[in-house]
């Protein structure tokens, strides 16, 4: 885990990276939140990054909440306001961990093309392997299928995604089936998810990620503020997208409406 600090921080944003990726890949996000005065705290999920044992894999889903719930508790110490931001699969992390966590000090969520699907499901052939193999060989892996064409039309992000020795390529078919029963789960059960404002941010051109379950699930969550927002044509990773800082700007009126 790692802290972004500022002096007397107005709030402390909590990052949950993706897939694939790692916290590391949000340190312009985390410079522009302490730019407006937020703190950060953020780290990278079991089994990506720098974080010991097999990478690409989980015993289950539960793994990452606990994770996020250390973070929380760290972000509790700074006494201001908590915002639980996640991307992708971080964005279904922080709501399964709004859900499972119990009740959490937490002003506001902030998804950004939360995985609630997948853009193109792996077949029906893959789908029952996951199911019968997961018992009994849980860490047998096989490529991701995340490619850096599809997250983003930034070249330089492109290339330095390319380049990252940190990137996870390949994930285990334990992974695969703790992230569809999490997706399933989510989809199916809207009205667990606690009344807390909520902003999704979703990008229209998304080749990693299902933006219709997004707007699904957003239309059928029972809080009482919510805002739902899609970039026409930019790809998956809306924080690295060319028109990152409009993308930035919107997510900074949620906050200060939500401070104010």
């Amino acid at each position: 885990m790692w802290k972004w600090e500022v002096a007397e921080p107005r709030g402390v944003v909590v990052v949950i990276h993706g897939a694939g990726e790692h916290h590391g890949r949000y340190q312009w996000l985390a410079k522009k939140f302490n730019s407006i005065g937020l703190s950060v705290v953020m780290g990278d999920l079991p089994g990506q990054g720098r974080t010991r044992g097999k990478r690409g894999h989980i015993q289950s889903f539960q793994q990452y909440i606990d994770v996020v719930l250390e973070w929380v508790e760290a972000a509790k110490l700074e006494h201001v306001p908590i915002f639980l931001f996640g991307h992708s699969m971080g964005g279904l992390v922080a709501v399964r961990t709004m859900i499972e966590g119990g009740t959490l000090p937490v002003r506001a969520v902030i998804l950004s093309s939360p995985c609630f699907d997948l853009y193109q499901s792996p077949g029906k052939g893959k789908e029952l392997a996951s199911k019968m193999l997961h018992r009994v060989t849980p860490t047998f892996s096989h490529h991701s299928g995340i490619r850096s064409d599809l997250v983003t039309r930034n070249e330089e992000i492109r290339e330095a995604y390319l380049k990252d020795e940190l990137r996870v390529t390949k994930v285990s078919t334990k992974w695969y089936y703790e992230l569809s029963k999490a997706m399933r789960d989510t989809r199916r059960y809207p009205e667990k998810f606690p009344n807390v404002p909520l902003l999704v941010m979703q990008a229209g051109e998304d080749y990693i990620t299902d933006r219709k379950a997004a707007w699904e699930w957003f239309n059928s969550v029972q809080v009482t503020e919510k805002a739902y927002k899609e970039w026409n044509g930019l790809y998956h990773e809306i924080f690295n997208e060319p028109e990152r800082e409009a993308v930035f700007q919107y997510t900074c009126f949620f906050i200060e409406q939500q401070l104010s």
